[in-house]
């Protein structure tokens, strides 16, 4: 099979590519490993472990490409407010929407959510050819652009390819794509969790001396008493953690959140998800580009992850869509490159930024946990500082895509 452009992976990012460029001409086919089928969605039904905290430009995107009513129709969690706090001092900040007069910071989503919300629009609009149960396993240079070969013995040609296959692509492995990377030697454990007390619409985020825990707010039927928690803590820590029986977890968990919201009363299955930061040396070469985890992960001190990845696919999509417009081959670098010079820089200073925070506040030396303390404590003071970590939180400022401006 012939196509102008393969996008390897269905996932949130590689299938918001493929919605992003409907109407513009290309043919465009989109490869899953999986089996791109839609289940029933169950609004009573038990939360998924993995969710995403999606920012305001995030939303406008999935609005644009006919996905946000789908998550909108299933279930998806708004938040006004942010409080973080350092576990091992009195340093403090809360941040609320209301600083920039917007209604929300963001929604928390599962990612299943999310996932299935975009293969519901692209199978009701049928702007791209879906091959499922497709895993790649070769990757090779043909005169015309690549040829993808998989496990079954399909085959498909096309002179552009999109890596969207997440953090272990099999698309940057395969074409010998160099990446930084290097393990925090820390682990995530994800759950659901319902607490004695409302959450009241706020994301709540304790520093402790293993790292980060966050209580990500939940709504089902309008209860507001379960969070998705997201629990960072060192390798052996974690393992102690996992062996826990639910009793033991929820009161160990509830400690460690000082019970801001009162007794942890249920807990849901556990994940543990260790944590590695990523980043592709180069995002692009000729026919080829990577996007969301298969260019960069990032710690997820701040849940802006899959925003990064979205923004991602918005801005390839312009940019594909201008060259097209001008009559310039999509799979030449120098389009490309253009991908690249917008999103490699906001990538990596957001990599940066959470990299500092980590290490801030993971920091035992004296000196490093005064000055942290002293450093919420004088933001908490400054509501100028706020309302630009606000706006940063939102995701409407820098060098923004169509789809995600105003």
């Amino acid at each position: 099979m012939q196509a102008d452009l393969i996008i390897v992976g269905a996932g949130m990012v590689g299938s918001t590519l493929a919605l992003a460029l409907q109407g513009s001409g290309p043919k465009v086919a989109i490869a899953d490993a999986g089996p791109l089928t839609l289940a029933p969605f169950d609004a009573q039904g038990a939360f998924e472990p993995r969710v995403s905290a999606l920012s305001a430009a995030s939303q406008r995107i999935l609005e644009r490409v006919g996905a946000w009513s789908g998550i909108a129709a299933r279930r998806a969690s708004p938040y006004g407010d942010m409080r973080v706090w350092d576990g091992s001092g009195t340093g403090q900040i809360h941040f609320s929407a209301a600083t920039v007069h917007a209604e929300v910071l963001g929604h928390i989503v599962e990612n299943r959510v999310v996932q299935d919300a975009l293969l519901e629009a692209l199978q009701a609009r049928g702007t791209a050819e879906l091959i499922a149960d497709a895993r790649l396993e070769q990757l090779r240079e043909v005169e015309d652009g690549w040829q993808l070969t998989f496990s079954d013995g399909r085959q498909l040609r096309a002179p552009l390819v999109v890596a969207a296959d997440g953090a272990n692509s099999a698309v940057r492995r395969l074409a010998g794509c160099e990446t930084r990377e290097w393990d925090y030697f820390h682990h995530a454990i994800v759950t659901s969790v319902r607490c004695a007390e409302a959450h009241r619409r706020t994301a709540w985020q304790r520093f402790t001396d293993n790292g980060p825990l966050a209580f990500l707010p939940l709504q089902r039927d309008g209860d507001e008493h379960w969070c998705s928690i997201v629990w960072s803590a060192t390798e052996d820590e974690a393992r102690r953690l996992m062996a826990l029986d639910d009793v033991t977890f929820r009161a160990a968990l509830g400690r460690a959140f000082e019970r801001r919201l009162g007794k942890v009363l249920e807990v849901d299955p556990r994940l543990c998800i260790p944590l590695r930061q990523r980043h592709a040396k180069r995002y692009v070469r000729a026919g080829l580009a990577l996007i969301g985890d298969a260019a960069h992960t990032i710690h997820p001190l701040a849940g802006q992850g899959v925003n990064l990845g979205l923004l991602d696919a918005a801005v390839l999509a312009e940019v594909l869509q201008a060259a097209l417009a001008r009559g310039e081959r999509p799979a030449d670098l120098r389009v490309l490159s253009r991908f690249e010079r917008r999103r490699m820089p906001h990538n990596l200073a957001m990599m940066a930024a959470m990299e500092g925070f980590e290490r801030l506040f993971q920091a035992d030396q004296l000196p490093l946990r005064w000055l942290r303390n002293a450093g919420l404590k004088s933001a908490e003071a400054l509501p100028e500082v706020k309302a630009l970590f606000v706006r940063q939180a939102l995701g409407l400022s820098g060098d923004l895509p169509q789809l995600a401006r105003r």
